[in-house]
């Protein structure tokens, strides 16, 4: 008996029928064809509601099959057939028939190369017997080992369960899941596969459960990180069992693209160094491009009846060949002391290591400090032969202030940090590898070099494999929304609290500071307090020209830009007025007039405002403005924005304006500033090459006699750094830091603006 069943999507009044080759179908005629029926909880899967005892059309065939198709049935009763050409099929396996077989065609209009069945009541399956000699496999995996879309479900491992039976008198156990990834096997693990007692374990994941197709972008080297931590971790699980790990290598999948591809082979490459034997599928099914080979596919995730069997064949039946007695032996090296000694001196200093855990223990009771170098070639050469340390950062499990909380092992297997092990000192370090494997720690972001790991509430570690130092800022849309999953708050590296850019800020929508993690290092990051407990300063710049700017960015200090970093205002008087006006007209087009002479853009309502960097080399100002009209509007909105944004939300503001000003002016636009902070603490900074004389007095008003010209700074670099190390002096003498800076996001919240 057969059921049917096809997700089909139909316009109101439409259905969906099947006609095929045998009486019981309809013998192609589609006014007696079989309707199929959907609901709205279910739609848009159509089925056969009855069973439908189907005989065989075609006797003489060796094995027998029955073809038809799915026509879609308008209101009239007129049939669309779902396609032209070859039909779809079923075998008939009267012999295997314990139940009525629910045949699932996939898509209406998707012919597939071989179909798919499944028994819907399966009679209680007898193991396959065995003689003493035989050993216990066991397969854990996701859909693809459980047989999904092979007919009948008798996919790759149900090939191997008979392959082994006959050949070595082994009995397999398939606990596989439909839809299991790392995370969930891990998590069912013992509760599946340790009250079984196996001799062997298959583990046979895929990166498309992990979600490596549809994740975005900067997502899928964490994903290929979470499953290769994971896998490695179940390598682990089941030595200490005391059984065999072998892995199913990874495969297709034809939502993958040529990214997707490359990841799947660095996995697969990575996976054949493992010391653990891989069935090795990718050769076998991939086209090249990481989909499936032409016909061996149901859908993009499983193969079909074919590839199954292509994946059994790929199968080397010699790993199997083990007797009793030589698996008694591979069990006792697993059982092995797992941490082993590797160096000890006569002052008692010493280091163990644990492969496995691909951990390493440093001990120093002496009461000298010792410094693990390159140059300690004893000590190097005899951790690049014993202790199998793996490329890439360890971190400390406990780490203290005075010892160094990661070194960096290159590919040699050798110590590339200098690490200095203080008197009295024990450390242990372990592979940063091992903080990617589910519920180790939660990755917030990975792109191959810099890991952001949560591993805790309250801990953060920012880990970067690369050469290159990490600039994290609010900027980096893809980091600064991953840090949203941390709680709001500020955090501190505990170890080094007084070196620049180690404090994050995290709220609501993520980073709100620039942090930067070194070449080759691990920075821890701890809860330190809440947000509302420090007081955030936004720098905002007012002109005159842009050397406030260019010191902020070789400071690093620099966000976003705003209305005033990249014109030239010569009058303060303006400045108050704009700000006055909350830059109404700014970018008015009626106000604006290009001097191709200058080749600036000059202002009309406000005379000592002009602008050198909106003209592009593809314009043509002279005759028609209209396309730098249009980007102005688009900036200056945007960094107008950004100017009330960072008034409303910061603790107090510090404007800072370089310039000669004068008393009048100051004074003015003191009052304006006032009026529009609300209450909020500002000060202003003047520096201009003047006599402070000329402001005294002037409440909220610092002024410095100094002079900032970003024409000399563009032409001299030795005088750019000196001048921002001027201004670095003056903001560190006011209390203004990296550990306090409010950080402006580029794109502020919609519901933050007021202006």
């Amino acid at each position: 008996m057969y059921k049917f069943q096809v997700i089909a999507y139909t316009q109101a009044g439409e259905s969906i029928a099947l006609v095929g080759s045998t009486p019981e179908l309809g013998l192609w005629d589609i006014s007696k064809c079989i309707r199929l029926c959907t609901s709205s909880d279910r739609y848009p899967l159509w089925w056969t509601e009855t069973e439908i005892d189907i005989q065989p059309s075609l006797p003489s065939r060796e094995q027998p099959q029955v073809e038809y198709k799915y026509v879609c049935l308008d209101s009239k009763g007129n049939g669309r057939w779902e396609a032209l050409g070859a039909n779809r099929w079923l075998p008939l396996n009267s012999d295997k028939q314990s139940g009525t077989i629910v045949v699932d065609d996939g898509a209406f209009g998707y012919l597939q190369p071989y179909p798919f069945g499944f028994i819907e009541q399966s009679a209680v399956k007898k193991p396959l017997e065995s003689g003493d000699a035989g050993l216990k496999i066991v397969v854990i995996g996701s859909s693809v080992a459980v047989g999904h879309r092979a007919w009948l479900l008798e996919g790759w491992v149900w090939q191997l369960e008979q392959a082994l039976s006959a050949k070595y008198g082994h009995r397999l156990v398939n606990v596989s899941e439909v839809g299991a990834n790392v995370s969930r096997t891990i998590a069912r693990f013992a509760s599946a596969v340790t009250p079984e007692q196996p001799d062997i374990v298959i583990i046979a994941l895929s990166l498309g459960n992990e979600g490596l197709a549809y994740c975005p972008p900067h997502e899928r080297r964490a994903v290929q990180r979470r499953f290769e931590s994971g896998l490695q971790q179940l390598v682990k699980m089941t030595r200490a069992l005391g059984a065999i790990p072998i892995l199913g290598g990874v495969y297709p999948n034809n939502d993958y693209n040529s990214e997707h591809h490359w990841l799947l082979q660095d996995t697969h490459n990575r996976m054949l160094n493992w010391g653990v034997p891989i069935i090795d599928w990718l050769a076998l099914l991939d086209n090249g491009q990481g989909r499936w080979r032409k016909g061996i596919s149901f859908d993009p995730a499983h193969p079909n009846t074919i590839g199954h069997r292509l994946m059994y064949q790929g199968i080397d039946l010699n790993l199997f060949q083990i007797d009793k007695d030589e698996l008694a032996k591979q069990k006792q090296r697993f059982w092995q002391p797992d941490e082993v000694p590797i160096y000890l001196d006569n002052a008692g200093f010493y280091v163990c290591a644990s492969i496995e855990e691909k951990r390493l223990r440093i001990v120093n009771p002496s009461k000298y400090s010792y410094t693990i170098a390159p140059y300690w070639q004893e000590l190097q050469t005899v951790l690049q032969s014993k202790a199998g340390l793996i490329p890439g950062i360890y971190i400390a499990k406990n780490p203290q202030k005075g010892t160094l909380p990661f070194f960096a092992v290159p590919e040699d297997g050798a110590i590339a940090t200098l690490v200095e092990i203080p008197p009295g000192a024990e450390v242990e370090y372990v592979a940063a590898f091992n903080l990617f494997a589910p519920n180790n720690a939660q990755v917030l972001f990975y792109d191959g070099h810099l890991g952001l790991l949560q591993a805790d509430e309250q801990q953060l570690w920012a880990i970067n494999e690369s050469d290159h130092e990490y600039n994290i800022q609010p900027m980096w849309q893809e980091v600064r929304s991953a840090l949203k999953a941390l709680p709001t708050g500020v955090y501190e590296d505990p170890l080094h609290p007084d070196i620049p850019f180690r404090t994050m800020m995290i709220g609501n929508y993520g980073l709100e500071s620039r942090v930067k993690i070194p070449a080759k290092s691990a920075v821890l990051f701890q809860y330190k307090c809440k947000l509302s407990d420090i007081s955030r300063v936004g720098i905002i710049p007012l002109g005159d020209r842009c050397a406030v700017r260019m010191m902020l960015y070789k400071m690093e200090y620099d966000g976003p830009a705003f209305p005033f970093d990249l014109t030239r205002t010569t009058k303060i008087a303006d400045i108050a007025d704009i700000i006055e006006n909350r830059f109404a007209d700014m970018w008015n087009p009626s106000f604006l007039h290009y001097n191709p002479e200058a080749g600036r853009i000059y202002h009309s309502k406000w005379t000592g405002l002009s602008f050198a960097h909106e003209v592009e080399d593809t314009d043509d100002p002279v005759n028609n403005m209209s396309p730098v009209h249009g980007r102005m509007r688009d900036r200056y909105q945007a960094r107008s924005q950004r100017f009330w944004y960072s008034i409303e939300n910061c603790d107090q503001v510090l404007f800072v304006r370089t310039g000669i000003s004068d008393r009048a002016g100051a004074m003015d636009l003191l009052n304006k500033l006032e009026k529009h902070c609300q209450g909020k603490p500002f000060q202003l900074l003047l520096l201009s090459p003047q006599a402070s004389d000329e402001f005294l007095g002037l409440p909220r008003l610092l002024h410095y006699n100094v002079e900032f010209n970003p024409d000399r700074m563009y032409d001299d670099l030795g005088h750019w750094l000196y001048c921002t190390e001027v201004m670095r002096g003056i903001l560190e003498s006011i209390g203004v830091s990296s550990k306090n800076l409010f950080w402006c996001p580029p794109n502020p919240p919609k519901d933050k603006l007021k202006g």
